[in-house]
């Protein structure tokens, strides 16, 4: 338990407390409505659905005002670089913006639903009501009506033509807060839906052009509060006794404490909750914008093997960071496409760039058009932070190895400048690849590294260890007819390539020897299934007596 809170303690703490106020906030607001003496007529005409449509609501507006900000990327870059108060642990959270953007998806689909089912319940009772299908008070409450057409309860009179009533249908898809719920309901529906993961790893675009479908969102969700479906009384207060009027409606209008009721709608509230996230997100595509205006010059093109395009970009004024990435578009494929690509280079060279696999349409195109490029970034990630422990694990797989070459050029050019800031003291580096050619491009500069430290009297500074997940007969013949040789067959390097997946078990356990008292930042770049199992091994060798070895698990999130 002691190992599980170090290194995810902070993470589900922050969830519990954003379900906390969730919870708070549904049952504040449910309790409101349902006791509440402004909504005892609105109740009475719609019974418990009044309740189990606003309480999500309130949820509703609270989650909209978070789900934009996990996407600002430059407010998170920021956060994560500018203030000395967001320490490592902090720092991890951000990391997971993606993650929790999720998951206020979620809860705004959730609460949606509810939302949708209660208030169609209440156009419903609406209906019956009008027409006397309950009691003689809800079908009094529903005739109520003035010249200026301003203090009625129900709103099924409200076609615009005298005598003329609204059915349900006509309430749903004529009013103001009836289209707009249909429009953002929509809407909603092709985002989440789009986001699965089988569409937007086959079908990218379909994803990246239903997500802007937020626009439309927003906008419907602003104007659907206009429509003031559920009214309030607004001469509730005393001298109004409610337990004596509800009784007696042939009073209303005569006595002094039952005047006839009066209603309005509420003021409508969502814009004020959604404002500043949009405000701040205008300011971030803004900001994304003149970067993209600003030119970008090719230094050098490469095609690598494996279908690798290596990309030497210069941009004025452009700084970055070991790890961080950018997001890149070609508009001789697509003038909205923007992709994130981890950066390959070193923050102390004088160009940048990006190592690009051909896994889909649009790489496949880039690969065969390198003409037009926009590049948006850079963007912090997790291996930003990997100078601030005494030791790392870099895991990378496949192409995922590219944020970890930037981190070890950078190494490179802190040994070569003697820089004293440097506070890393030992580098495990795993790589783990499927196919032989993978290793090529990457190869030339473990070649340097590995003949720096030695010439440095540190060949002990950086322990990598390659892996080939997938080969066939004819590679492991040729393998064993080099066996003694001094070099790996497939890469050249002194360190020999393993075959098959690592036993992390063992790896982790000779990271606690090595190092017995040291804090280890353990970085991936890699799929799920990798991160569970690294997550897992985390928790299981931190120690949970502070002079010992502690891991801390870190991912890659674009």
């Amino acid at each position: 338990m002691g190992n599980w809170i170090i290194n995810h303690g902070l993470t589900y703490f922050i969830l519990v407390v954003w379900m906390a106020i969730n919870i708070f906030i549904f049952v504040w607001f449910y309790f409101l409505y349902d006791l509440g003496d402004r909504f005892f007529y609105t109740r009475h005409l719609l019974g418990s659905a009044l309740a189990w449509a606003r309480a999500p609501a309130a949820v509703l507006n609270f989650n909209c005002l978070l789900i934009l900000l996990p996407v600002c990327r430059n407010l998170l870059s920021l956060v994560r670089g500018s203030f000395v108060c967001c320490g490592r642990t902090m720092r991890k959270q951000l990391d997971k913006n993606i993650s929790f953007h999720k998951l206020v998806a979620y809860m705004i689909g959730l609460m949606t639903a509810v939302h949708i089912i209660a208030h169609l319940l209440n156009v419903e009772r609406y209906y019956n009501s009008w027409h006397g299908e309950y009691d003689a008070l809800s079908m009094a409450l529903s005739r109520l009506n003035d010249s200026g057409n301003t203090t009625y309860l129900n709103p099924i009179l409200r076609s615009g033509i005298p005598n003329k009533l609204l059915t349900p249908n006509l309430l749903v898809f004529t009013t103001i807060a009836g289209i707009t719920g249909v429009i953002i309901t929509l809407a909603l529906i092709l985002m989440i839906t789009s986001s699965m993961e089988v569409i937007r790893r086959s079908y990218f675009e379909v994803f990246w052009f239903t997500h802007h479908l937020f626009i439309v969102f927003f906008a419907g969700l602003v104007i659907h509060g206009a429509g003031r479906i559920v009214r309030s009384q607004t001469n509730a207060n005393p001298p109004y006794n409610i337990t004596f009027c509800k009784d007696h409606i042939e009073d209303w209008g005569r006595k002094k404490m039952c005047p006839v009721p009066q209603f309005a709608g509420g003021f409508p509230q969502t814009w004020m909750w959604v404002i500043g996230p949009m405000v701040l997100y205008v300011c971030e595509r803004l900001l994304r914008f003149i970067r993209y205006i600003q030119a970008v010059k090719y230094r050098k093109i490469v095609i690598r093997p494996s279908k690798v395009l290596e990309l030497q970009l210069v941009k004025n004024g452009f700084k970055m960071d070991v790890g961080q990435y950018v997001f890149l578009n070609c508009p001789a494929i697509s003038q909205l496409e923007w992709h994130p690509f981890t950066m390959t280079s070193a923050p102390e060279e004088d160009f940048f760039s990006v190592h690009i696999r051909s896994v889909g349409d649009w790489t496949q195109k880039l690969i065969s058009i390198v003409e037009q490029m926009g590049v948006d970034g850079p963007f912090g990630t997790a291996s930003e932070d990997v100078f601030d422990y005494e030791v790392a694990m870099l895991v990378g797989a496949g192409i995922g190895v590219t944020p970890f070459a930037s981190i070890l050029k950078s190494i490179w050019y802190k040994f070569k400048d003697s820089n004293p800031e440097l506070r890393t003291r030992k580098i495990y580096f795993y790589w783990l690849c499927r196919e032989t050619h993978a290793f090529e491009w990457f190869a030339d500069l473990l070649q340097v590294l590995e003949r720096e430290m030695e010439e440095r009297g540190m060949g002990d500074f950086l322990t990598y260890k390659l892996y080939l997940t997938g080969w066939d007969p004819s590679h492991a013949t040729h393998v064993m007819v080099h066996a003694d040789a001094d070099t790996d067959v497939v890469t050249g390097l002194k360190q020999k390539t393993n075959y098959g997946r690592p036993n992390w078990d063992k790896e982790f356990e000779q990271v606690c020897q090595e190092n017995p008292t040291s804090v280890v930042g353990t970085f991936l770049c890699g799929p799920v299934v990798l991160a569970t199992v690294l997550s897992k091994k985390c928790v299981k060798y931190t120690d949970v007596d502070p002079r010992k070895t502690k891991f801390y698990f870190n991912k890659e999130n674009f």
